[in-house]
């Protein structure tokens, strides 16, 4: 493991408990924007894959556990979700395309800008995310060129690229999205998630440094 102090954020851009995680992901970044401005940390975006390439239709099943996650999100946090989805598009249980798309638009610097592409694609306008259309779409939106995309999707999945990610975190011991994690001097420790309070896990994490140290 690197040295460098890191924060380890590891999500799927297709995971509804990260889209509602989002809010309180982009406080804690403020909240730890002069230690990132330092450079005493620094913050390590890693893919969990969610679930794994499929072209068949989702089973009725796994639609209702979804809906009833979305719900239940929606309840907590006050998440924005667009239903239409479930009539509008014909679900697939897979995120690996959106997790390449993610690793590719990482190359250009621009993984969290598709990531929200993605996940208001997916979330507010109710389009299929698991469709390399709806992500050829995205990568338009925050600036890259559509033939090298899709091209670029192609290789990072011959490569194993996403695959290689996932063990990573899976060794890390981030099974579940969104996680956090700090490491430092090869040592890692996991942050609780507090989805109501940025500023306990700002604090947790600053803790974590100095015991690290």
């Amino acid at each position: 493991m690197n040295t460098a102090p890191q924060l380890i954020y590891c999500y799927d851009p297709m995971c509804s408990w990260c889209w509602g995680f989002q809010p309180t992901w982009k406080v804690l970044q403020q909240e730890l924007g002069p230690l990132l401005e330092t450079g005493e940390i620094t913050i390590r975006p890693l893919l969990g894959g969610l679930a794994s390439d499929s072209n068949d239709p989702m089973p009725t099943e796994i639609q209702a556990m979804l809906k009833s996650t979305w719900q239940r999100i929606e309840s907590q946090l006050g998440t924005e979700f667009n239903y239409d989805f479930w009539t509008n598009c014909q679900p697939r249980r897979s995120t690996y395309p959106a997790c390449r798309a993610c690793l590719v638009a990482r190359n250009k610097g621009l993984e969290s800008e598709i990531t929200a592409a993605i996940e208001t694609a997916y979330y507010l306008e109710a389009k299929n995310a698991s469709d390399i259309e709806t992500l050829a779409l995205c990568a338009e939106q925050v600036g890259m060129h559509r033939a090298s995309f899709i091209s670029a999707m192609h290789e990072t999945k011959v490569s194993g690229r996403l695959e290689a990610e996932i063990q990573e975190a899976r060794q890390m011991g981030l099974n579940s999205f969104p996680s956090l994690a700090v490491i430092a001097n090869d040592r890692i420790v996991h942050i609780e998630l507090d989805y109501q309070n940025p500023q306990k896990m700002a604090a947790e994490i600053k803790r974590v440094l100095t015991k690290l140290a």
